[in-house]
């Protein structure tokens, strides 16, 4: 068994190092954002890889010997997926939590898939198509138990490029972006097409590796039009003075009136710990919706908490977090909107979900 684990484990990360984290980096060189930008073709090498392991995936996920007793086991990764939660961790520091926690922060997704998978962890922040592919791939032994994070990026517009009010004027432009092959692709894709544009021939897509490439190609061109995630937005209006924000992704994506919503991330959790400890999930729901809340209404001391848990900076934090669209959306409201956009994401590249949009038994609903 241990064998077949260590199997999935590796074709699991393959999915994670591109599926990565969903959004803010810990500093303009390191790009969290990156990660994300690069998933579903993680995703794809999951889904062919892993699939003669899938069986056995039930088994590596049910390991609960090394929990400890009264301790949620939960991690998550630096950006906005995390974001959400310092007030709870800051919270459980000083013994004033519901539930007792220990707490990895990662870089990347790799470092947190296989303890996931192999029961070492309960409960994690990760990518929305991270979750899907772990859910195939494990057999439904993944639940999704909340909507963690909406949409991150932003069109923004520098220099004399031309005055964009609509998705029409981006007709014969040239967008410079990154995560070619993942999920800013398939959103950027399906925005252009749902305000009737057509990707491949109205405008150029000019892909980068990462966001430090697309601010450094618009100070050295003095314009540009770009898709740009947070933090970097931010980070960029401080080194170009007249950048400016034309279009809100998750607004845009709202605009359209789909049952579907532009997502980043969610919370997910070990099927099994789920039915042993219904209570404790249900309290960790109820503590992280209050640490949610905290941070959108109180951006500047929890900016703080964001850079002593080493997300980013407190400056950047602060100007970041009205924008990075934290929430926690549970129950009947996160299976439409997930289940709708892993839809979006499917008809595009089944592949980005793990070959198949999960079933029913993917969303936790607390009964």
């Amino acid at each position: 068994m241990k064998h077949h684990n260590d199997r999935l484990c590796a074709a699991a990360l393959a999915a994670a190092m591109m599926i990565g984290a969903a959004g803010c980096a810990s500093s303009p060189k390191a790009p969290e954002t990156t990660a994300a930008s690069t998933a579903e073709a993680a995703a794809e090498t999951t889904a062919e890889s892993a699939s003669e392991n899938a069986a056995d995936a039930s088994g590596a996920a049910a390991s609960t010997e090394a929990h400890k007793e009264g301790a949620i086991r939960l991690a998550g990764l630096k950006g906005p997926t995390s974001i959400g939660m310092v007030k709870l961790l800051d919270d459980a520091e000083a013994g004033k939590s519901l539930n007792t926690y220990e707490f990895l922060m990662a870089a990347s997704a790799d470092e947190i898939t296989p303890k996931f998978l192999q029961g070492d962890l309960d409960i994690i922040a990760a990518p929305i198509n991270l979750g899907s592919v772990l859910y195939n791939k494990s057999e439904g032994n993944i639940q999704m138990a909340a909507i963690n994070t909406l949409g991150v990026t932003y069109i923004v517009e520098s220099g004399d490029s031309k005055e964009l009010k609509n998705w029409a004027d981006l007709k014969g432009e040239t967008i410079m972006a990154t995560g070619k092959g993942s999920v800013p692709e398939y959103s950027l894709t399906y925005l252009l097409r749902e305000n009737g544009l057509d990707p491949e021939k109205d405008v150029t897509i000019d892909w980068k590796s990462e966001p430090t490439e697309v601010v450094a190609s618009m100070k050295e061109n003095g314009k540009g039009i770009a898709m740009l995630p947070q933090p970097f937005v931010t980070v960029a209006k401080t080194q170009i003075s007249d950048l400016k924000t034309v279009f809100n992704m998750t607004e845009e994506w709202d605009k359209l009136g789909t049952d579907s919503r532009l997502i980043t991330a969610g919370l997910f959790v070990r099927k099994d710990f789920a039915e042993s400890h219904a209570k404790e999930l249900a309290d960790f729901l109820s503590e992280y919706q209050a640490s949610t809340e905290y941070a959108n209404a109180n951006p500047a001391d929890a900016s703080k908490l964001v850079e002593k848990y080493g997300i980013v900076k407190a400056p950047i934090a602060e100007k970041a977090i009205p924008e990075c669209n934290i929430v926690t959306i549970t129950g009947d409201d996160m299976k439409k909107a997930a289940s709708g956009f892993l839809n979006v994401l499917s008809g595009l590249n089944p592949k980005a979900v793990g070959g198949k949009v999960p079933a029913d038994d993917f969303y936790y609903v607390a009964q």
